[in-house]
């Protein structure tokens, strides 16, 4: 299994010789892992994929970070570990905040960034924020999120998946996780991204509504919106293949710049 400066990820490497080495490096949200991001999009043709494990999360040891911008001076030093010089960086939710800060603080690390169901600031429901400090209370936090982060049309059995796989995540590391959302906003400042971003939202999503994304979409100098009809906060889950392909034409057309 694959670590580095501590960090587990899994790779697909399916480029051929002409392709560079600039991979998609693919950031989870709160309470997630790598395998919140699908086979589908964990294994785009044609290029070198990575996703990762955030401190405390999945195959990840440690206790997580209470700020956004420890994930990202984690997630450069990463990068240069494993031996990158810049990434298409992705993220969903608060790895949308992530790779914002990304772009922000490490511009020479980013050719361009993705951002899945996020935006420019992720205030969080203060309910969710006092029962994920809890123990005793973590199971309710957990069952009031997959009942935000999904659309009425998915299938219950990837539902029931997608909670079974975020109790397994300390109840400590996801409550530090929504603070450091809470603390995030950048509203101010997306203006000074100047890397080609692709945002890609659900219609339906509840925990980041539309406006997010068309916010976003309004302030980032070189923005392209995809919007996905009926899709929820999960939308790379519900429909995977519409969020790989957008984003194997996104990282195509700037490998191909």
């Amino acid at each position: 299994m694959p670590y580095a400066r501590q960090l587990y990820y899994h790779e697909a490497d399916l480029r051929d010789s002409n392709t560079p080495n600039i991979p998609v490096v693919l950031v989870h949200g709160a309470g997630g892992t790598h395998l919140h991001w699908p086979p589908q999009v964990r294994r785009l043709p044609g290029l070198r994929t990575l996703a990762v494990d955030l401190p405390g999360h999945g195959r990840t040891d440690g206790l997580g970070e209470q700020h956004i911008e420890g994930f990202a001076r984690q997630l450069a030093d990463w990068a240069q570990a494993v031996g990158f010089p810049k990434a298409i960086w992705v993220g969903h939710s608060m790895g949308g905040a992530i790779v914002q800060t990304l772009a922000l603080e490490y511009p020479q690390q980013v050719h361009g960034i993705g951002l899945v169901a996020t935006g420019a600031h992720l205030p969080v429901n203060e309910r969710l924020l006092e029962n994920t400090a809890h123990a005793e209370t973590f199971p309710l936090a957990v069952e009031t999120i997959m009942k935000w982060a999904f659309s009425p049309q998915t299938d219950p059995q990837l539902r029931k998946l997608a909670t079974e796989r975020m109790l397994e995540v300390r109840h400590t590391v996801v409550h530090n996780d929504f603070a450091a959302c809470n603390r995030f906003d950048v509203r101010d400042r997306l203006e000074a991204i100047t890397a080609p971003a692709l945002i890609v939202h659900g219609t339906a999503d509840k925990m980041t509504p539309f406006h997010y994304a068309e916010f976003l979409a309004s302030r980032l100098p070189q923005a392209e919106l995809v919007k996905v009809p009926d899709a929820g906060h999960m939308v790379m889950l519900e429909q995977p293949e519409t969020v790989a392909a957008a984003l194997h034409r996104f990282a195509q057309r700037l490998l191909g710049d």
